[in-house]
């Protein structure tokens, strides 16, 4: 059996689906902290058959638009004293602004670069996004 012993304060991201928890570690640069982590692949989970798990034994700042475009579905639970002290439901954010970067070379994004890369929401369903620009389509996947 494996044993990670309680964090005091810090943040734990569950429900991760199975794989994306490399992308999750590599984007927050947890390869050069000094803090401690676990990190857990696939662990098991009876609503998801297979599951990721993060837990950092520290309080970090977590962009939760870039992460809900990672994976909706992650819980994040913010710990102090060993308690969870909020529960944080990730969902497709509305509006994303410079995290998604238009790939359409005719876009004013493409020419002028002070232009912010600016996306809506367009299908929570099948997680795309519009430029607001060019109305090009991108996947929520393709994030910087």
């Amino acid at each position: 059996m494996l044993n990670i012993p309680k964090i005091k304060n810090g943040v734990v991201m569950d429900h991760i689906k199975a794989g994306q928890g490399i992308r999750i570690f590599n984007w927050l640069g947890l390869d050069q902290t000094t803090d401690r982590v676990a990190f857990l692949i696939n662990a098991t989970s009876s609503q998801m058959g297979r599951k990721d798990i993060i837990k950092i034994d520290n309080t970090i700042a977590i962009n939760f638009d870039i992460l809900g475009l990672i994976d909706p579905n992650i819980t994040v639970n913010i710990i102090e004293n060993e308690l969870i002290r909020e529960k944080i439901q990730l969902s497709l954010p509305k509006r994303v602004e410079n995290v998604l970067r238009c790939k359409n070379p005719r876009c004013i994004t493409s020419t002028e670069t002070y232009v912010s890369h600016i996306f809506h929401l367009e299908s929570a369903e099948q997680r795309t996004y519009r430029c607001e620009y060019c109305d090009e389509i991108r996947t929520a996947g393709e994030f910087i």
